[in-house]
């Protein structure tokens, strides 16, 4: 296997190692003995950070996904060790540079060695974006992403006509819709592992992908209509279940599940374009506006394309903006720069967490930040984890999806932690604790408007302005039975806070009553609590 580019945060070793070489060197004169054991012990963290990148190495090719990690740390604690050598008096950079000309060598020497074989064997003649090692994960990203915005190996351009409505289409997603083109191009990337492969093995444009995606749900899981469609391709039930989608026993929707609507919706593409002489208008009219009426007014204009005005004025005013909506947005997807469009680089890598300690997709949220992205993680996660509510708990121990910038940024700060204390703090805030309740003994409440007189003044007064007579000893009214004990079932997404203030219960009380711990208190959709120290 390709042995990767090594990078340091993104820089290509090359031309670091270039730009080191015109670091002045820290001054070498009058070194003291406590300086020198200082660069001492930096050479050795030199050497030993060397041995970490070359074991990870192994671990690469040996498919382990630890060697993803690994090797990432290893060149953050050569950048460190540089750093301080620096900033270190009498520590001589050039000292530092041959271990990365000894990784650059080997890294060199196996790159031909691959070239040779994939010549010998047949194989690719010029580099292949698809083939790159876990550990140069950034920037052959970024690259393999460039050539893939340029490609035209589909021939999608000649699969579609350009014309004035695709360019208005064009127009509105470059102005008032370009940050939903943004935001759907950001989630496409973080789930591109498990959906384009299912639409590339049926042949199918990836361009038209992204532009389905774009206009059906901006690249959001969850998303849904009033009309019933639900996931990433907006399937019916109806039409979710001839493909394989639907409830599958456990409470989940697969309609929500990236790769299962991925492989339904290209077999779906696929079966109207078989059907509609593999034009593409038509069969994207008959994926919004209905199989049958595509099929029906493709028969009736003798195999005429969508845009001929008996054709086109046959569908629905929602279908006519559909369609070429979509293509414009496949469009941009594959011609960027002639627009001018920048598309922003995403580190998408897929990874798994194993979960240390249970938490919640909003928890992991706050203490991933947002570094690397525009708007934090949570929408990544809630895609690549369609099966988990954004605010239900999930166990310690669970494998959850996720890219690598992700994990990494979960070992260091959601794990322990200050940041981590934060996030669990936020979660678990109660808006009823915030709530005063005086007791009923403590309020007097005002006898006139003006000076407040107390009530023990006003009786005394009472009692001597009225003459005393004989009262009778009232009978004791009989005890009022205690109202019994109520209870409550949880509807999806409540939470204990929530149904305490509804409520009007003591939170605490209503946790002991229910055997619910702090500070979680996590609640199951369907759980029934008993309502005890509730006042409603």
């Amino acid at each position: 296997m390709p042995v990767p580019v090594l990078l340091v945060r993104g820089w290509p070793l090359l031309a670091l190692a270039a730009m080191l070489s015109f670091v002045p060197e820290a001054h070498a004169q009058r070194v003291s003995a406590r300086d020198k054991a200082k660069i001492e012990a930096l050479d050795q963290r030199m050497a030993a950070a060397e041995k970490r990148y070359r074991d990870a190495l192994v671990l690469v090719a040996n498919a382990d996904p630890k060697g993803k990690n690994e090797g990432d740390a290893a060149l953050e604690d050569m950048e460190d060790v540089i750093s301080a050598c620096v900033a270190q008096k009498g520590c001589q950079v050039s000292n530092m540079l041959p271990a990365y000309k000894r990784l650059l060598k080997d890294n060199a020497d196996t790159r031909d060695s691959d070239d040779a074989t994939l010549a010998s064997d047949g194989g690719l003649l010029e580099a292949d974006p698809d083939h790159t090692s876990p550990l140069a994960a950034d920037v052959p990203e970024a690259a393999r992403a460039a050539a893939l915005l340029n490609d035209k190996r589909h021939a999608f351009d000649s699969m579609v006509e350009y014309n004035p409505a695709v360019q208005a289409g064009i127009r509105r997603w470059l102005t008032d819709m370009r940050p939903a083109l943004m935001t759907t191009y950001e989630n496409y990337q973080n789930l591109r592992a498990v959906m384009w492969p299912e639409w590339e093995k049926r042949g199918l444009p990836e361009a038209l992908l992204f532009g389905i995606m774009a206009k059906e749900s901006n690249g959001r899981v969850h998303a849904s209509s009033r009309a019933g469609a639900a996931g990433l391709m907006q399937f019916m039930p109806a039409t979710g279940r001839r493909f394989g989608l639907g409830p599958d026993g456990t409470g989940f929707d697969t309609r929500f599940d990236a790769r299962s609507a991925a492989e339904a919706s290209a077999t779906y593409l696929n079966e109207r374009m078989r059907e509609l002489n593999g034009n593409v208008e038509l069969s994207l009219a008959g994926y919004n506006g209905g199989e049958g009426r595509a099929a029906r007014v493709f028969k009736q204009s003798g195999g005429q394309g969508f845009w001929v005005d008996s054709v086109y004025n046959q569908f629905p005013g929602e279908t006519k903006d559909y369609v070429p909506m979509v293509i414009a947005a496949a469009w941009i997807y594959l011609h960027p720069q002639q627009y001018g469009v920048e598309f922003p680089k995403i580190s998408a890598q897929p990874a798994t967490i194993r979960l240390v300690k249970s938490t919640s997709i909003y928890e992991l949220t706050i203490c991933l930040g947002s570094a690397g992205t525009r708007d934090g993680y949570m929408r990544a996660l809630r895609n690549l984890n369609p099966r988990y509510e954004a605010d239900g708990w999930i166990p310690a121990g669970t494998t959850i999806n996720a890219t690598t910038r992700i994990a990494g940024l979960y070992n260091r700060y959601c794990v322990s932690g200050p940041r981590a204390d934060l996030a669990r703090t936020l979660i678990t805030a109660d808006l009823n604790a915030a709530i005063v309740r005086p007791s009923a003994a403590s309020y007097t409440g005002n006898v006139a408007v003006g000076s407040v007189v107390p009530v023990a003044q006003v009786q005394a007064t009472a009692v001597a302005a009225t003459p005393i007579a004989p009262v009778a000893t009232p009978a004791a009214k009989p005890k009022a039975k205690a109202k019994p004990v109520r209870s409550h079932k949880v509807g999806k997404g409540q939470t204990l806070g929530a149904i305490a203030d509804k409520f009007q219960c003591d939170v605490r009380e209503l946790a002991r009553a229910n055997g619910l711990k702090a500070p979680a208190y996590a609640l199951k959709q369907g759980q029934v609590l008993k309502l005890q120290g509730c006042d409603r």
